[in-house]
């Protein structure tokens, strides 16, 4: 998988976990995160898991996995 296809499949994880997450603990995005990233099978690290989850809960919107991962 090269690194474009692995961002995109974190991106549609990202989308997905951040088109419901309102109200949902910052447990259960983790949770829900590092799911999808097994269903589309993609390694996150548990950084990674705790970066996207903060921004997720902090933005409330849309989230680019690019730009909260950069520097990977």
């Amino acid at each position: 998988m090269t690194d474009q296809d692995r961002l995109t499949a974190i991106q549609a994880v990202v989308d997905r976990v951040t088109s419901w997450q309102d109200g949902a603990t910052e447990g259960t995005v983790e949770d829900e995160l590092r799911h999808g990233a097994d269903e589309v099978g993609v390694d996150l690290s548990e950084d990674e898991v705790r970066r996207l989850a903060d921004v997720i809960q902090d933005r409330h919107g849309a989230v680019s996995a690019a730009e909260v991962l950069a520097g990977d």
